[in-house]
Order: structure tokens, then C-alpha cells, then sequence
């Protein structure tokens, strides 16, 4: 039997998004400096506010309550997917492995939202 989450650290989809921001950071150091304040500053604040929505949503007790941030999550994770398609267009990286951390955050989330919304709590 699997024991329920006690922090937002237990939770898988948390993890991975922490993943992500992790690999966010990583790729978004080989940007060119004239990104400090474009492209990388953007990226990071994207990538941290899904690991951060998730993070709050977690303590919140009503199912809107906790579904709306995640719904924030979400909206981070396709502002992150864009970012990703731009540094892939302006050849700053390879980014491959942020990309596939970012569809595991997707798919994670999504699911989690789904159970919430099925559930009768």
C-alpha cells in the first residue's frame, strides 16, 4: 500500500518539475548573455512557478483550491514548452533533456489533476 504524501517532496510530479527547473537553469546558463533579462529570465521564472504552483497547491484543502493551482502549473509547463521551442529555434542549446523532463512534469500533472477531479473529497 502506498503511503500518502506528507509534503509536497513526496509528490512525484513535484519532483520532476523540480527536475526540470534544475535542467532550466543548466540550459539556460549556455544562453548568451544578452538573455540575462530576455529569454533566461523568462525561462527560469516559468520552470520555477510549476514546482512552486504545485508546491502550494498541495496544502490547499478544497478541490478548486488545489485544482486552480495546478491549473497554474499547467499554464507554466506550456509557457516552458514555448520557451524550450525558442531556444531550440535560436540554436542555444540542446534541449532534449529538458524537453523530455518538461512532458513527464505534463503528463504527471495531468493526471494528478484528473484524480482530483474524480475524487469525492
Amino acid at each position: 500500500m502506498k503511503t500518502p504524501a506528507v509534503s509536497f517532496e513526496d509528490l512525484a510530479m513535484w519532483q520532476k518539475a523540480h527536475q526540470f527547473v534544475l535542467a532550466a537553469y543548466r540550459l539556460s546558463r549556455k544562453f548568451p548573455r544578452s538573455e540575462t533579462y530576455g529569454l533566461s529570465s523568462q525561462f527560469r521564472r516559468a520552470a520555477v512557478s510549476i514546482a512552486a504552483n504545485i508546491a502550494e497547491g498541495f496544502k490547499k484543502r478544497g478541490k478548486p483550491d488545489k485544482l486552480r493551482f495546478y491549473n497554474i502549473a499547467q499554464g507554466s509547463v506550456e509557457e516552458s514548452r514555448y520557451y524550450l521551442i525558442l531556444a531550440k529555434d535560436l540554436e542555444y542549446g540542446d534541449i532534449a533533456e529538458s524537453r523530455s523532463l518538461l512532458e513527464e512534469v505534463s503528463k504527471l500533472l495531468d493526471a494528478y489533476s484528473q484524480a482530483i477531479l474524480n475524487s469525492d473529497f
